[in-house]
């Protein structure tokens, strides 16, 4: 739900090349424009470019050409200690395969980006038991990823995703790794934290499903962009 006619988020012809026997084409020159409160979907076949897209937006990946705003910050030529600070203050990350560090409980894992924020240890437990609880695991808040199924994994990566109130959330296939029921309760959760929150979220799928759930949903193939769709949640 858009609070502001001001983006959160400006790309102008971003493009990704890579250089071998044959130059690949991976983006080309995405103009793209997110708002707060935007639920934006990102569909398209493989190889159409929208994770490479999604890494570039996060910082991840470097553009070969064109630009990348986030609120006043221009942040696509950071040096790389400036880009890993914006990373840590104003993004969240949730990938199709977790992620989540194998040793550390689900606690531990979630309370990983607070660690880098000038908090108490009881501050930091403190925020990281309240965001399972968001997620309805708190019961398992000290349980290894190995003795949780694939979706509570899920569920723990998208809490560390939001665990630091970033501005923005990227998620790449964040159900492409599970079966129905798991992936329907991420999106619900998803759509809970758009709606009640009003948290940004970027997410690229090979599920058409995502469709009903966006409020934008940007169509690609061949690294462009055929279309943007604005339309309102729930619509076919």
């Amino acid at each position: 739900m858009r609070k502001s006619t001001a983006p959160l988020l400006i790309t102008r012809g971003l493009s990704k090349y890579y250089h071998g026997k044959t130059t690949v084409h991976a983006v080309r020159k995405v103009d793209l424009r997110v708002y707060p409160g935007d639920f934006v979907v990102i569909l398209g076949p493989s190889g159409s470019g929208k994770s490479t897209l999604l890494t570039m937006l996060g910082g991840l990946e470097r553009p070969s050409l064109g630009s990348i705003q986030l609120g006043d910050v221009v942040y696509h030529h950071l040096e790389e200690g400036e880009l890993t600070e914006l990373r840590q203050q104003k993004l969240g990350f949730v990938f199709q395969y977790f992620n989540l560090l194998n040793s550390l409980s689900a606690a531990e894992n979630v309370a990983l980006p607070l660690r880098l924020l000038p908090l108490t240890e009881r501050e930091i437990e403190e925020r990281a038991l309240s965001m399972l609880e968001q997620v309805g695991l708190k019961e398992r808040a000290h349980h290894l990823p190995a003795q949780l199924s694939g979706g509570e994994q899920q569920r723990v990566a998208l809490a560390r995703a939001l665990v630091h109130e970033p501005e923005l959330v990227l998620a790449d296939e964040p159900t492409g790794n599970l079966d129905s029921k798991n992936a329907a309760l991420i999106k619900e959760l998803l759509v809970r934290l758009n709606t009640e929150k009003q948290q940004t979220l970027i997410i690229v799928s090979h599920d058409a499903s995502f469709r009903k759930l966006a409020n934008r949903v940007v169509y690609m193939s061949d690294g462009e962009i055929d279309r943007i769709e604005v339309k309102a949640r729930g619509a076919d």
